[in-house]
């Protein structure tokens, strides 16, 4: 006759317990013991919500849109529409009055209710327009109030300025060395943000 593991009842390969093995009490015992070791050692445990997590740069928390100068990054080319798996962000571009080349963002909506905070739409965004910020408390109390609009979406440089300098760090340094760009013809996706 056969067990479960395929070790038959009585063959050399069966485990064979002695006196103490057979009462499971030195086991239990062990148990007891490394539990009682553990309760004196410090805890990790963060009383949320009274003390909050301290978060690096690299958390991901709710997309926000950057605004540098008094008005958003955003040019509306819809990359982050495109590439967002669930469909959460929703744009409709318009044209600036005084410049012929710059577009911008006329409506801007996510739905946090679908976004699954992935960072794809921040990935391909060529301006750094649109990044994930620290915040995780996301509270809403209606699914229209769940969709988020510009007025709620962006957020100056300076409090993004971890998450920007996180960024900049793992640009690719071959971009813009390897291959030749003219910067004249494509003023967007080369702009030096640090001058």
């Amino acid at each position: 006759m056969s067990t479960k593991q395929g070790i038959i009842k009585g063959s050399k390969k069966e485990r064979q317990l002695d006196f103490w093995g057979k009462l499971y009490f030195p086991e239990i015992f062990k148990g007891m013991w490394f539990s009682f070791k553990h309760i004196f050692k410090p805890t990790v445990t963060i009383q949320y919500p009274e003390e909050k997590p301290v978060l690096g740069p690299e958390f991901r928390g709710r997309p926000v849109l950057v605004q540098e100068n008094g008005k958003e990054r955003c040019v509306a080319c819809g990359l982050c529409a495109r590439a967002c798996p669930p469909l959460a962000i929703s744009m409709q571009g318009a044209e600036m009055e005084d410049d012929q080349k710059e577009r911008y963002p006329e409506t801007f909506e996510i739905d946090m209710l679908r976004c699954i905070f992935c960072g794809y739409c921040e990935e391909v965004c060529p301006e750094e327009a649109i990044v994930m910020s620290p915040d995780y408390e996301i509270n809403f109390s209606s699914r229209e109030d769940a969709v988020y609009g510009k007025d709620r979406l962006v957020i100056d440089k300076a409090q993004l300025k971890p998450r920007l300098d996180f960024l900049a760090e793992r640009r690719n340094k071959n971009f813009g060395e390897v291959y030749n760009f003219n910067e004249d013809n494509n003023i967007h996706t080369l702009r030096n943000r640090e001058e």
